[in-house]
């Protein structure tokens, strides 16, 4: 198979343009024929020296906009080919501009958009593709995409939060680090040096102030030894981390703890809720529905417990019970679907808890962040304090001889 580009006339003179697979040019030309094409040219695509670091990098914005757009093109008419050549031309992503062109394609050799769109997993979700695919059997493609573009907003927010939340406590490390090198490098040699000038050993130096010598010169002489453990535990940690039960171990641990635990159970809720709610409300059936929310969880207990509820309702029970079995969330919210469950409502009800617990995660993400930074400012300037006043202690008694 190779990649050609073609230009062929509509039955009205109307010039097309695309990309198409196929093992020949004529092949090609056969297919255009049979979609009522007149092709004028085809010729096989040069081969590109494409070099790509990472995946491709598409924005939440950008993909928010390509959903509302594409929503509002589909409501007004727009058959889904021409939809994309619009969108596709107007992206200013380079990333994002040559997937549109595939998935447009695609659809031209007779796939479907959803199945256009799997091809492109890591800009398209399973939740974005299975919606796609619920919104073309139902005919309702319009209005999917809309309602996609807004769990994109929401799911993007909660991930803003928690980023935000996170951010301070990490610059705040990074800086108390790199204040500590410093100290350790530069400042304390210095001081040590003072205080040879002065005529004084070691020895005589305050006990507190002759540990930070130590470790002063400890970390010169072997900071490449530190350098390189600090690179090993980094290492291990991934390592640990990829392992599947090393995996668990952390996300345990995640939800386990005094002020984050909380914290990430109200944002699981939140998001279990608003995907399993926008997937239901849009026509995928409750099988498919958790095995997604499952594999988006996030957390691998959670994804555990949504998996263990899975199975239970495949058996023919209902959700509430075997989620207050698998302890994942909190009673009050198997209650709620329970009671969504009994009235026929269940889409309503699970987006209601997540409208709730959204709110909830934006109070419990500043409570976080308020009792983090006195914690964090206490422990730099703790480390600092420490360090200031080791090397001025010695100072103060030289000051207090000579004044005697």
């Amino acid at each position: 198979m190779a990649e050609f580009t073609w230009e062929a006339r509509t039955r009205t003179g109307e010039v097309q343009k695309g990309v198409m697979d196929a093992a020949d040019a004529a092949a090609v030309q056969a297919k255009l024929r049979q979609q009522q094409l007149t092709p004028t040219k085809v010729a096989k695509k040069a081969a590109r020296f494409n070099i790509k670091f990472g995946a491709p990098s598409v924005k939440v914005k950008d993909l928010v906009t390509f959903t509302r757009l594409f929503s509002t093109m589909i409501n007004a008419g727009l058959p889904i080919v021409q939809c994309l050549d619009i969108l596709a031309n107007q992206q200013s992503n380079p990333a994002f501009k040559a997937a549109l062109l595939d998935i447009k394609g695609q659809v031209e050799q007779g796939s479907t958009f959803s199945e256009a769109l799997r091809r492109h997993p890591s800009i398209f979700d399973d939740l974005f593709v299975n919606l796609v695919n619920a919104g073309e059997v139902g005919g309702i493609l319009d209005s999917i995409m809309n309602r996609l573009s807004t769990y994109i907003e929401k799911r993007a927010k909660l991930i803003s939060q928690v980023k935000g939340a996170l951010t301070y406590p990490t610059i705040v490390v990074v800086i108390a680090v790199g204040v500590m090198i410093i100290l350790m490098t530069f400042v304390i040699p210095a001081f040590e040096e003072m205080f040879k000038n002065f005529g004084g050993g070691r020895e005589n130096l305050p006990a507190i102030t002759r540990m930070m010598l130590a470790l002063s010169e400890g970390f010169v002489s072997w900071g490449w030894l530190f350098a390189l453990i600090g690179i090993g535990a980094a290492f291990g940690a991934m390592q640990f981390y990829k392992d599947p039960r090393g995996k668990r171990v952390v996300h345990k641990a995640l939800l386990t703890m005094p002020m984050m635990g909380p914290t990430m159970q109200k944002i699981a809720v939140a998001r279990f809720t608003r995907t399993l709610g926008t997937l239901l409300q849009s026509g995928v059936p409750i099988l498919d529905s958790l095995e997604i929310c499952a594999r988006t969880a996030g957390n691998v207990i959670i994804q555990e417990g949504v998996m263990s509820v899975r199975q239970a309702v495949s058996e023919g029970q209902n959700m509430a019970e075997p989620l207050i079995r698998s302890k994942v969330f909190p009673d009050m919210v198997s209650q709620m679907i329970s009671v969504g469950e009994q009235t026929g409502a269940l889409d309503q009800m699970l987006n209601k808890i997540a409208d709730f617990y959204e709110e909830e995660t934006d109070v419990a993400v500043a409570a976080l962040t308020a009792s983090l930074e006195p914690i964090m400012m206490v422990g730099v300037g703790g480390m600092v304090g420490v360090v200031l006043v080791s090397m001025y202690l010695p100072i103060f008694s030289l000051a207090g001889s000579v004044g005697g």
